[in-house]
């Protein structure tokens, strides 16, 4: 499956458990709208942190939205290879495999956006 169409997936996923129970998105957006505030780090830079924790916690979900917002926020791919050189470094093997799914999700949105 493509990594836009996993994407879809998953926000398809999400809006069910939205209707499911609304108190979980509401206090979990409300968390994430929090944790991009703030005046020391830019949303790139926090992109790449959250990007760096979802491929160390394995959530292939989490990679392909993180990857998709990191593009958005004006990332490259210079500089997200750099930084999957450093959570490989610090996560070993499994991380690996993740940071791999990362840099593939990358070029997939990249060639689909032209």
């Amino acid at each position: 499956m493509k990594w836009a169409e996993k994407n879809e997936d998953m926000r398809n996923a999400l809006r069910a458990l939205n209707k499911a129970n609304r108190n979980i998105p509401a206090g979990f957006g409300a968390m994430s709208k929090a944790a991009m505030e703030g005046e020391h780090l830019d949303a790139k830079t926090k992109e790449f942190v959250a990007l760096a924790i979802a491929i160390g916690v394995r959530c292939e979900p989490c990679v392909g939205f993180h990857v998709e917002a990191l593009m958005k926020q004006g990332g490259t791919r210079d500089e997200l290879a750099e930084m999957l050189a450093m959570t490989v470094q610090m996560g070993g093997g499994p991380t690996l495999m993740y940071a791999a799914k990362a840099l593939e999700a990358w070029d997939e949105f990249e060639a689909n956006a032209d």
